[in-house]
């Protein structure tokens, strides 16, 4: 149980750079979140199709774990964020995750240049199914694979 409680322990440096972080009421619709700028500040929007967007970003410090590797958390994120833009519509309501399934195939340090390419697979009604895979544009290895699941409830055409 120690063992668990020291690893899910913050240390006092990682305690000291959260204390310093500057967070400003989110505004919605207006602004990033802290949540949305802290996590997607530095992607790239390098291709935008008919149900097809791939990105591309550098690995910053800020997303990894103690290890230095791309944090599980960070990839999770962007699954989440990068799967709901391929259904995005501009002043329609957000889109709410049912479900996510994420493969963690490989890992990426501080600085790896990845491709993320976010997929729709398809629409049953108002549900949407996404897939994201994060590559290593060096190495073509995949660093993670995931489905997304989301609702989104668009406006009646009466």
């Amino acid at each position: 149980m120690e063992k668990a409680k020291g690893t899910i322990e913050a240390s006092k440096e990682e305690s000291e750079i959260v204390s310093k972080l500057d967070v400003h009421p989110h505004r919605p619709n207006l602004d990033f979140s802290f949540y949305e700028d802290f996590t997607l500040r530095g992607i790239r929007v390098d291709r935008v199709q008919p149900q097809l967007v791939v990105c591309s970003f550098k690995v910053p410090p800020r997303l990894t774990d103690r290890n230095g590797n791309l944090a599980s958390g960070a990839i999770a994120n962007l699954v989440d964020e990068l799967g709901a833009v391929v259904i995005y519509r501009e002043g329609l309501p957000m889109n709410v995750s049912v479900t996510m399934s994420i493969s963690y195939v490989s890992t990426a340090k501080v600085d790896d240049e990845l491709e993320v390419t976010s997929r729709l697979l398809g629409r049953k009604g108002s549900v949407f199914g996404t897939t994201v895979v994060l590559k290593n544009k060096a190495t073509g290895e995949t660093i993670a694979e995931g489905r997304h699941t989301l609702f989104s409830k668009h406006g009646s055409k009466i």
